[in-house]
């Protein structure tokens, strides 16, 4: 959605393909172990393992899957670069697969958010 007001114009990859602002799969993990903070207490095995996957999967976001987008674009500019022919416009490679950090951030603040705010509606 950002890309759409920032950019002017839609790409279906960008909304639904990985990558993009916020990180939706650091605000789902962030929202699921906030929530079982909230259900289970924050001192239960049950917080510490959801805490930990959570920094697992914003780690990932951030480092692992972003590095392969970079390299990603690096790989695309040097077939455009080398390889002029028509074969290769079809084939480039996914750039958009990681997170900055702070789509990253802003994810965590979103999951974290929401979960509190359902988790005061539905448990208190």
């Amino acid at each position: 959605m950002l890309f759409f007001i920032t950019e002017k114009k839609w790409d279906s990859e960008r909304f639904f393909g990985a990558g993009g602002m916020p990180s939706t799969h650091v605000a789902l993990s962030v929202s699921v172990a906030v929530s079982i903070g909230f259900k289970e207490g924050w001192d239960s095995a049950m917080f510490a393992l959801a805490s930990v996957m959570a920094i697992v999967i914003m780690a990932d976001a951030a480092g692992v899957r972003r590095a392969t987008g970079e390299q990603a674009k690096v790989l695309n500019k040097l077939l455009l670069t080398f390889f002029k022919e028509d074969r290769f416009k079809n084939e480039r490679m996914q750039e958009f697969i990681g997170h900055t950090p702070f789509e990253v951030i802003v994810g965590a603040i979103i999951g974290l958010v929401i979960a509190t705010v359902l988790s005061i509606y539905f448990y208190f």
